[in-house]
């Protein structure tokens, strides 16, 4: 598959929020709620992305096109948001993220048919990159504990768990997060 990466403008929100609410779908059915995922509206995600990709602080998000320059998958990153007591796991070991110097990759989704094509591992490299030309020595994730090919994904690329985890409820369900991070290199 022939991919191109570019960054989002507001009018890339309606493939955006597509992308996102059918890798929802098909990621997380075994984790989440079927009526929960079933429910998740495509309208409803093109206007939190389109205010968001218009906002003065935005964060930055890229796309991979495919064919015809449809979006298959996208990053969203933006410096590490201030923390709260809650995000260490009691022992101190995995200590407190400086936004000055820490990014958070708060998203990376793919539609389902490009898994395992390789545009996921182009899209984060692409995105290591541009974190470490934005002056980002780390970068951070939360993603599901139970979320196993996620987990597989980012560790094949150097992500390792940090120590961090917090418990999340999303579409009725408790779940646990962990934090996954990696040192950026030039």
């Amino acid at each position: 598959m022939t991919t191109a990466i570019r960054e989002a403008t507001p009018d890339d929100a309606a493939a955006l929020a597509a992308v996102h609410v059918l890798s929802w779908r098909a990621a997380y059915s075994d984790l989440l709620p079927g009526p929960y995922l079933d429910a998740l509206d495509p309208e409803e995600r093109a206007a939190v992305w389109g205010a968001r990709l218009a906002a003065p602080d935005r964060p930055t998000v890229l796309l991979a096109t495919g064919a015809g320059g449809r979006v298959v998958a996208f990053s969203c990153f933006r410096a590490w948001p201030a923390e709260t007591p809650d995000e260490s796991d009691g022992s101190g070991a995995a200590g407190v993220l400086d936004p000055a110097t820490t990014a958070e990759l708060a998203a990376l989704y793919a539609l389902p048919e490009v898994w395992g094509t390789g545009v996921g591992r182009e899209l984060l490299a692409a995105s290591t990159e541009a974190l470490t030309a934005a002056g980002f020595r780390t970068a951070a994730l939360w993603v599901f504990a139970g979320n196993a090919r996620g987990r597989r994904f980012y560790e094949a690329a150097g992500w390792r768990p940090d120590g961090a985890s917090i418990r999340d409820v999303t579409g009725g369900r408790e779940l646990e997060e962990l934090r996954y991070r990696r040192d950026l290199f030039v």
